[in-house]
């Protein structure tokens, strides 16, 4: 799959079905997500904001209502509580979609793409692998506040946009069935990588067993914690949490393993050479610390216990997703050449084994910042 240029669209006219302010200067290329085609489109007024436009894959995103309904559903709970708390900025810690002049939060084209539109948050940046100690607390800080404002929306009113999207259970099957197929010949070659999935398919089914027997809650989560899917100021402060189109019912313990997973990482998710690859302890303290602030005062000691199990169970399934896309013929990510999807899981195997060598001290850091923390000392726990 690869990224759509400006020029496959008429985007002027898509951006003219939605209620906008000022003249469209030029519109652009923007980011490098791997499923969604995406563009900035720069204001001629400089008195109005510049927007973010994108082409949903509903490739991947099969039901893009449902997808649509959640995050504004999401984005206003979101926005209702932030007008509340002194000193916030709705506009700016809350992604804002701007409706159709139909009054739809999306647009359908002939061609059967569906498009929306955000206000674009100016004066940000994003990190693909977190520099500083700082960085990592302030991305804790801006994922656990996402789910303490989000803890008292019922989850049952939120649709699961990607079925069975962290359900290693249902993953592993897919899985098995690509390899059983092998629809481009390519098993023989990766039965180095298949053997590092399955002797650790029991050990990561923990957090979906625990859910499955009750011990931990589902709650609403964000499923996509990618460090640069929070925006942050030029002071490296958290500004906004982007990206919602995973937001559904879910476990906390992916939510924390994923973030951890593209912060500690001290190499890129696709990083070749698997030499470079290592854990970051400075930044996991960091993160777990801006994490417990803000979710300390509702999770449960199962929950506290789960975390760990995420930390490995979420580059394991990033790892097991490649792998399989790779197998099954590169149909679901973008890839930027033949092997990408094969060097992205290598690259995530890698980081489980480093992870691995490191789960005791990550329980005992998680263990510490819970007993000492005095919001987490007063929780229900």
């Amino acid at each position: 799959m690869k990224q759509s240029s400006p020029e496959s669209y008429n985007l002027e006219s898509i951006v003219a079905q939605f209620v906008t302010e000022g003249e469209v200067a030029e519109i652009k290329s923007y980011g490098s997500g791997h499923i969604h085609d995406t563009f900035r489109v720069k204001n001629a007024q400089p008195e109005y904001p510049d927007y973010l436009l994108q082409r949903v894959n509903h490739h991947v995103f099969k039901n893009v209502p449902a997808l649509m309904e959640n995050i504004k559903r999401v984005t206003d709970h979101l926005r209702e509580k932030l007008v509340a708390i002194p000193g916030a900025n709705p506009r700016k810690e809350v992604l804002t979609l701007m409706p159709t002049r139909t009054g739809q939060w999306y647009f359908g084209d002939e061609a059967g793409n569906y498009w929306r539109l955000y206000y674009f948050i100016d004066k940000t940046q994003t990190y693909d692998i977190v520099e500083t100690p700082q960085q990592a607390y302030e991305g804790g800080k801006a994922f656990g506040k996402f789910q303490r404002l989000l803890a008292d929306l019922p989850v049952n009113l939120l649709h699961d946009t990607i079925p069975d999207f962290h359900n290693l259970a249902s993953r592993l099957q897919l899985f098995r069935e690509a390899i059983r197929k092998d629809p481009v010949g390519r098993v023989q070659a990766v039965q180095a990588e298949i053997q590092a999935i399955e002797q650790r398919a029991e050990t990561m089914g923990t957090v979906l067993r625990l859910g499955q027997s009750g011990q931990i809650p589902l709650r609403i989560t964000h499923n996509d914690t990618k460090f640069n899917n929070v925006l942050l100021d030029a002071s490296d402060k958290a500004q906004c949490v982007i990206d919602l189109d995973t937001v559904m019912p879910g476990y906390v313990a992916y939510d924390f393993g994923d973030a951890i997973r593209t912060t500690v990482n001290t190499a890129a998710e696709d990083e070749k050479d698997l030499e470079k690859i290592s854990v970051n302890m400075d930044l996991f303290r960091g993160f777990t610390e801006g994490f417990l602030e803000e979710t300390g005062t509702f999770l449960s000691r199962f929950e506290l216990a789960s975390l760990t199990y995420g930390v490995l169970l979420l580059p394991y399934i990033m790892g097991l997703r490649f792998l399989t896309d790779y197998i099954d013929g590169d149909n679901y990510y973008k890839i930027h050449f033949p092997e990408h999807n094969l060097q992205r899981a290598r690259a995530q195997l890698q980081l489980v084994k480093q992870l691995e060598a490191r789960q005791e001290q990550m329980v005992q850091i998680i263990s510490q910042i819970a007993g000492t923390s005095p919001r987490l000392a007063t929780a229900d726990n």
